[in-house]
């Protein structure tokens, strides 16, 4: 079989989504590689700042490299920003969603939050809360996020921080993207992302 007949999923068979399933995950091996991909291409994004959303990336994930930090809080570090060129407006619900599957939920729950947590440095120059996330004061990740912000993301806009290349990472992101999704005993607790 080279494709499936049907035309609505409905009209599927047995033999059809077993034949898909077997192509979708053929196709999955390559996450890590397009994840790579998709970081690279943050070097030509977002113009202004001293540094590319690439570096930034690098930046960030070299802080937290630094400071001790386990192989998912790097990952999670490096694909922070990954979805500032798509969604613009909740890149950090995009770059959760994507790691989500992978790690534990408290690395989820910082990468969905860290935009919000990052307003806490300038939402009061445009009339906004910067202590909006004060909402999450009570949660058992909010430290960790303004450590996450505070120690790495807001830090890492510097043209002279000693920053190793992508390839430097490549093996920690391979690593993690090709774990077992949703495994229980990788992600551990999770917490409600809202």
């Amino acid at each position: 079989m080279e494709q499936v007949e049907f035309i609505r999923m409905k009209d599927g068979t047995s033999e059809e989504y077993h034949f898909l399933e077997h192509l979708e995950s053929e196709f999955n091996k390559g996450l890590a590689d397009r994840i790579l991909n998709a970081l690279q291409g943050l070097a030509t994004t977002l113009s202004g700042y001293k540094i590319n959303r690439l570096e930034h990336s690098l930046q960030t994930a070299a802080r937290a490299e630094a400071d001790g930090a386990d192989e998912e809080m790097i990952v999670g570090a490096l694909i922070h920003d990954i979805g500032d060129d798509l969604a613009p407006y909740n890149h950090s619900q995009y770059a959760a969603s994507i790691i989500r599957p992978y790690v534990r939920g408290e690395v989820a729950w910082v990468l969905h939050h860290h935009g919000l947590f990052q307003n806490f440095y300038y939402a009061h120059y445009f009339g906004g809360d910067r202590n909006e996330r004060d909402r999450y004061r009570d949660h058992p990740c909010f430290q960790l996020c303004a450590d996450f912000c505070e120690r790495w993301d807001q830090a890492s806009f510097d043209p002279a921080f000693p920053t190793p290349d992508l390839e430097h990472f490549a093996p920690m992101v391979r690593k993690i993207f090709s774990r077992k999704p949703f495994d229980p005993e990788v992600i551990g607790a999770e917490y409600p992302l809202g």
